[in-house]
C-alpha cells in the first residue's frame, strides 16, 4: 500500500497536470465582441481492450475536478496492462465543471484537423500506435484511438500529450500549442 501511495504521488507530482485548454475557433463566436475562452479539461480516461478478448478491459483515469491551477488532482491512475499483449485504446477527455458534463474529446473528434495527440513509452515495454486519421488530405493521425503493444514485464511512463494545431498540423509536435500533458505511470505485467 504504501508504495501504491508513493508512486501515486509521485505520478502526480511528475505529471504536472498542464491543462491549457482548446481555444474556439473564432469563427464559433457568437459574438466578436466577447473574448474566446479556453475550455475546461478535468477528466482523462484511457479505456484499454483486449484485441483478442481474453483479457479484462483496463481503465486508468486522471481527475482534477477544478480544472488546471487551483487544488490538485483527486485521481491519477497507474496504466496496468499485461505483457505480450495488444490492446486497442480510446482516450475519452471531459469538462465536469459543467452541467452536464461536456465530453471535450467529441469536440476534438469534429476538430480533429486542429489536433494531435502523442503517447511516449520510457522505460516500460509497449509500442503505442495512432490508429484514427483526420479528415486532411492526405489524412493526418489524431490519436483519440491507438494501439498498444505490450512486451516483457516491465515498469515506466507513458507520457500523453495532446498539441492543439489549428491551420498549422502537418503530423509532428513542433507547430501550435500544448492542451493537456500528463505523465501516467506504467506497469507491464
Amino acid at each position: 500500500m504504501k508504495n501504491s501511495i508513493k508512486i501515486l504521488t509521485a505520478a502526480t507530482v511528475v505529471a504536472m497536470s498542464f491543462f491549457a485548454g482548446c481555444k474556439k475557433d473564432e469563427d464559433d463566436v457568437a459574438d466578436p465582441s466577447t473574448t474566446n475562452t479556453a475550455e475546461v479539461m478535468t477528466t482523462v480516461k484511457l479505456t484499454f481492450t483486449d484485441s483478442a478478448g481474453v483479457a479484462p478491459t483496463v481503465t486508468a483515469q486522471y481527475r482534477d475536478p477544478d480544472g488546471d491551477g487551483g487544488n490538485s488532482a483527486v485521481q491519477f491512475d497507474v496504466i496496468n496492462l499485461l505483457a505480450n499483449k495488444t490492446y486497442f485504446a480510446t482516450v475519452v477527455i471531459k469538462d465536469e465543471t459543467k452541467n452536464p458534463v461536456v465530453t471535450i474529446s467529441d469536440e476534438i473528434a469534429d476538430e480533429s484537423n486542429d489536433h494531435l495527440f502523442f503517447y511516449t513509452p520510457t522505460n516500460v515495454n509497449v509500442a503505442v500506435t495512432l490508429t484514427d486519421q483526420d479528415s486532411n488530405t492526405p489524412p493526418l493521425p489524431l490519436g483519440l484511438n491507438t494501439k498498444w503493444k505490450t512486451q516483457s514485464a516491465s515498469s515506466g511512463t507513458v507520457r500523453l500529450v495532446l498539441r492543439h494545431q489549428p491551420g498549422v498540423k502537418d503530423g509532428t509536435y513542433a507547430p501550435g500549442e500544448t492542451d493537456i500533458d500528463l505523465i501516467f505511470n506504467t506497469t507491464i505485467n
